[in-house]
């Protein structure tokens, strides 16, 4: 009888066990749940989108899609594909007044790729002026941002402005940009020639991943949508018209799972976007207009003397 009683004590001990674990499980994730609706917790939910949660480890993310062109009178045309890859890192940065914060870090890729064999272009065709034109990807370093703080300058609290529903959720950021063109001259001021685009981005994902501090950092899908005036390798001048590109993508596992035309391009081309810039690098942000007047030296003009 003893020996029966011994043999079923680890059978009824095995659920109580179980059930133990369950509850300290439990309890765990509950400590280690962000709330979205503190201050900390919205700036400690960005940051978690956008990177990781450990100070300096890369985080990479991947999109392609399609680009058109828009002129009025005419049906849109698909000019080419795009490949792009942003490689980024995050430090924590901490303010007497505003809290402890992050700042990011990055560089970022976008290719323009033949519709037919996928890799990158070198030339195109332009189908308005019939001029074969040299491509010119964008490869901007850096791409950095502000830090950001539970509180603002002025003491405002930081908001959560996603959409939750069920156990997904998502954010839709709209970004519009106006400003003097770099490639422009002393006098656009008064003759125009400002660089006019909007960026629309849409960040996804997991809620439970988002809030579990146990995860450093969470998977996450983008969508990316991009309104501008002509590139500038385009050769279209002041023809009527824009560009845009509707892309999307996700936050990768690993470097490695970028596309086998983007490792190759990184490899042979771009090397230093295998990692992010360094997390105290202060240089100014790059776009893909001030990077153009880097590669390609202004047009001679015929001079006429009056």
């Amino acid at each position: 009888m003893q020996r029966r009683s011994m043999a079923l004590m680890p059978r009824l001990a095995a659920p109580l066990a179980a059930t133990l674990v369950a509850l300290t499980f439990a309890a765990s994730a509950q400590a280690a749940k962000i709330d979205l609706n503190t201050p900390e917790g919205a700036t400690a939910a960005a940051r978690r989108i956008q990177c990781s949660m450990k100070d300096g480890e890369p985080t990479v993310y991947w999109f392609h899609g399609e680009a058109f062109s828009r002129v009025p009178g005419e049906r849109d045309r698909k000019l080419f594909n795009v490949q792009g890859m942003n490689i980024r890192a995050c430090q924590t940065v901490k303010d007497e007044k505003r809290g402890t914060g992050w700042r990011l870090v990055s560089r970022e890729l976008l290719f323009y790729t033949d519709l037919k064999t996928g890799e990158l272009l070198r030339t195109w065709t332009n189908p308005w002026t019939g001029a074969t034109v040299n491509v010119v990807q964008t490869a901007n370093d850096p791409v950095n941002q502000r830090p950001v703080f539970p509180y603002d300058a002025e003491g405002k609290p930081t908001e959560w402005r996603g959409t939750l529903s069920g156990r997904t959720w998502w954010n839709t950021i709209t970004v519009p940009l106006f400003y003097l063109n770099p490639l422009s001259g002393d006098y656009q001021k008064y003759v125009g020639g400002m660089y006019h685009a909007t960026e629309m981005f849409n960040f996804m994902g997991n809620l439970d991943e988002l809030v579990n501090d146990k995860v450093a950092n969470p998977s996450v899908e983008v969508g990316w949508v991009r309104l501008a005036t002509w590139l500038p390798w385009m050769e279209n001048g002041d023809r009527t018209g824009l560009v845009y590109i509707h892309a999307a993508g996700r936050k990768l596992d690993s470097f490695d799972q970028l596309p086998p035309v983007m490792l190759k391009a990184i490899e042979t081309e771009y090397p230093e976007y295998r990692t992010p810039p360094p997390l105290d690098d202060a240089r100014p942000n790059e776009t893909s207009w001030t990077y153009f007047k880097k590669k390609v030296p202004p047009p001679q003009q015929n001079q006429r003397s009056h």
